[in-house]
């Protein structure tokens, strides 16, 4: 007999997981509010990265965070009403940017992304849909040439994981993405790994994958988790669904569900933004990042999209403009030629451990209690690997890694 499983969560993990479960022949219902793929997912920078092992609390950063603080266009923001709430958070997270202990957060994100780009391409295989991802750099680009170092803790978690990095000069940068600011001086690459033309339509293509596979996706919004006679029960805007299996896959939200059963997970909101410029008169072959703003420009299918910052406010707090209009300010400096007049803006909220790793496996003490959470800004990178060890773990095969970094209750 088939097992049976729900997943919560129609991102881009909540999906690769029910596609997962569906290839082991498991019945699968995928639940969410919205249409899968069209809320955090959709909104991401694109980048499909197996060398992306680089934690976001690294050594020395506290020094940095005072003057992104201060500065309105900088890469961090925190609503000055929130940091109360925040600030045990953000303590725990500046711990966790000791150099062993980013070691071992790197190896173990490694074991997540190592095989995304290979994951993508036989999801994506017989969709009609493959060109959705293309081979594509990582251009870190500098103002100052002399903070283009390979010398870095960054560059060896990189070159550990198997990356080839190669610094390279103004003219160089130059002639490899031409509309790039000449105030660019130089710049790392990153090289084979790739990019996605649309985040939003991977995840719609997938869905549909999973739903010609005989997986059922229903609308709904899941209210609250109780456990009863054995198995689970979700109450929602429509009525209550029964799962033996529950595959937690919700992001932020996840933990607002877990709370009521006494299991506290310090997942943390970070909104993000992103601006698309629909008629930006410019591309970009590859995913160019401002080393210094911290943000990342990508060619897509409706145009160059600028996505990054990290603003945190709480979950329910509303969209902030300012962070939307600093964007489109950070964007006319990457390039002199920028069109930046027709464009549309997104706002979403990623969930983030502070230790930039996402909780993975049935939960210690709730049989059949599965989560798939807390990718952070990995979520599109790490959802293929996690959705493989996520129906492992629910049809019962053994998996083949370590999976204690990723334990819900590690905190």
């Amino acid at each position: 007999m088939a097992e049976e499983v729900t997943v919560l969560g129609a991102g881009i993990v909540g999906i690769c997981t029910a596609l997962a479960l569906a290839e082991r022949g498991a019945k699968v219902t995928l639940i969410d509010r919205d249409a899968p793929g069209q809320a955090t997912s959709f909104g991401n920078a694109g980048i499909i990265s197996p060398w992306s092992v680089v934690p976001q609390s690294m050594p020395g950063l506290w020094k940095k965070i005072p003057g992104w603080l201060l500065d309105p266009l900088g890469p961090v923001s925190v609503r000055p009403s929130y940091l109360p709430r925040m600030a045990p958070w953000g303590l725990r997270f500046l711990g966790q940017g000791r150099e062993g202990r980013v070691r071992d957060i790197s190896a173990a994100m490694e074991v997540l992304n190592r095989d995304c780009v290979t994951l993508y391409r036989r999801l994506l295989a017989g969709t009609g849909h493959e060109d959705l991802i293309r081979d594509s750099y990582y251009v870190h680009a500098y103002r100052n040439a002399g903070d283009a170092r390979l010398d870095t803790l960054e560059g060896e978690l990189r070159r550990t994981a198997g990356a080839e990095v190669e610094r390279i000069g103004a003219a160089e940068l130059r002639a490899l993405e031409p509309a790039l600011s000449h105030d660019f001086t130089a710049a790392i690459l990153i090289k084979g790994q790739a990019r996605t033309l649309s985040p939003g339509r991977v995840g719609t293509v997938l869905a549909e994958k999973f739903q010609g596979m005989g997986g059922q996706v229903r609308r709904m919004a899941v209210q609250s988790l109780h456990r009863t006679e054995g198995e689970w029960l979700c109450r929602t805007d429509q009525g209550e669904v029964r799962a033996a299996k529950l595959v937690l896959a919700m992001g932020v939200w996840s933990a607002r569900l877990l709370r009521p059963l006494g299991i506290r997970i310090p997942v943390e909101a970070e909104r993000g933004y992103h601006v698309c410029f629909t008629d930006p008169g410019i591309s970009f072959t590859h995913s160019v990042m401002d080393a210094e703003m911290k943000f990342v420009a990508s060619s897509m299918s409706d145009g160059l999209r600028v996505a990054g910052t990290a603003e945190f406010a709480g979950l329910d707090a509303p969209v902030n403009d300012k962070r939307l209009a600093g964007l489109i300010s950070l964007a006319r400096r990457i390039s002199p030629d920028l069109r930046a007049e027709a464009h549309t803006t997104w706002s979403g909220q990623r969930p983030s451990l502070p230790d930039s790793l996402p909780c993975i496996g049935e939960i210690e003490g709730f049989p059949g209690l599965i989560a798939a959470f807390g990718h952070s800004h990995y979520g599109l990178m790490m959802a293929p690997k996690t959705g493989e060890l996520v129906a492992d773990i629910a049809t019962g095969r053994a998996a083949n890694i370590d999976l204690s970094p990723y334990r819900a209750t590690r905190f």
